[in-house]
């Protein structure tokens, strides 16, 4: 090895050696960064020295004169309807079919493309047919799109938007 990389390797070894990065990859520090930030205990089962049932119930006892003053709202049976209520065909279309059927990308019909929409209606069964596709998926598309929380009528307000028909 020649003068130069020795005076270059010398200072990074002791530099090593120093800040004990050689040390820091001993089993237990490995095991102390890897371990569990928490546990999971199911209610009426003792975690960890703890009675969850106990635990539970006292908590929730707190939490009862804490807000005993205040009403809280409950989530809604179906947050999926309420959070897709109220969206229109154009909304939808922009939100979630624009980026394939905004640029054709992968044969999608484009926006506005009433005759490539037409084709494609007529052979599935109309506007009922395209509804289909779009919540079984084709090609690339997954089913629903990308709107998962889409309606089945606002689904079919979006096809009429971007086709159309």
């Amino acid at each position: 090895m020649n003068l130069i990389k020795k005076l270059f390797l010398m200072p990074a070894a002791a530099l090593i050696l120093m800040t004990g990065v050689a040390q820091a990859n001993t089993d237990e520090a490995i095991a102390e960064r890897i371990k569990p930030v928490g546990t999971v205990c199911i209610q009426g089962q003792n975690c960890n020295g703890v009675d969850v049932k106990k635990a539970s119930a006292q908590a929730e006892a707190e939490s009862t004169t804490e807000t005993a003053a205040t009403d809280v709202a409950e989530t809604p049976a179906e947050p999926v309807a309420a959070a897709s209520a109220g969206r229109t065909g154009k909304q939808i279309a922009t939100q979630s079919c624009n980026v394939c059927h905004g640029t054709g990308i992968l044969d999608a019909p484009v926006v506005g493309d009433t005759a490539a929409w037409q084709v494609r209606a007529d052979a599935v069964g109309g506007l009922d047919g395209l509804l289909k596709i779009s919540k079984e998926g084709k090609g690339a598309m997954p089913p629903m799109g990308t709107c998962a929380d889409c309606t089945d009528a606002e689904l079919k307000a979006a096809i009429q938007d971007m086709s159309g028909l």
